[in-house]
């Protein structure tokens, strides 16, 4: 379970990653070295997982943002998980692929530059073994967007 400290420094590294301790620990009021080492314990416990880059699609040429609802039939002796795990694998325009429920079985993330390579990645989407059919939905713009779920106030983390 994180503390309250915890889920201040969590929100400044969801803020910004690259903030360092110093800067931290002046925002929550605490040493340094204290800084430190709760981090370094939120990294070995397997909390912070990571630290990435945010890119802005749309700087750098990717301003098409699709979600992509994909059913699968079944079929004896082909995983659509595998193939759709492969296929997600090997197209940089897919962000997120996620196995889930309702009337679809993966959704996918995916941003492109044109609707043009939007339909060639559906065109090779298509071709996967065991797809049946997929939905597209062309996000427009965006209300919200966070990377991470870290709320300081969340009674949950």
């Amino acid at each position: 379970m994180l503390d309250s400290v915890d889920k201040k420094i969590l929100a400044c590294l969801s803020e910004n990653s690259r903030m360092n301790a110093s800067a931290i620990g002046a925002r929550i009021n605490m040493s340094v070295s204290a800084v430190i080492e709760r981090i370094k314990r939120l990294e070995s416990t397997g909390i912070i997982k990571s630290y990435t880059v945010i890119l802005d699609p749309s700087k750098i040429g990717r301003d098409l943002l699709a979600f992509i609802d994909v059913s699968t039939d079944y079929l004896p002796g082909v995983s659509a998980t595998g193939a759709m795990d492969e296929f997600a694998a090997e197209h940089p325009e897919v962000m997120e692929c996620h196995v889930v429920t309702g009337n679809s079985d993966f959704l996918l993330k995916v941003c492109t530059d044109t609707t043009k390579s939007l339909e060639k990645l559906l065109d090779e989407l298509k071709r996967v073994k065991g797809v049946s059919s997929t939905r597209t939905s062309i996000v427009m713009s965006s209300v919200k967007n966070r990377v991470s779920p870290v709320d300081p106030d969340d009674e949950k983390l």
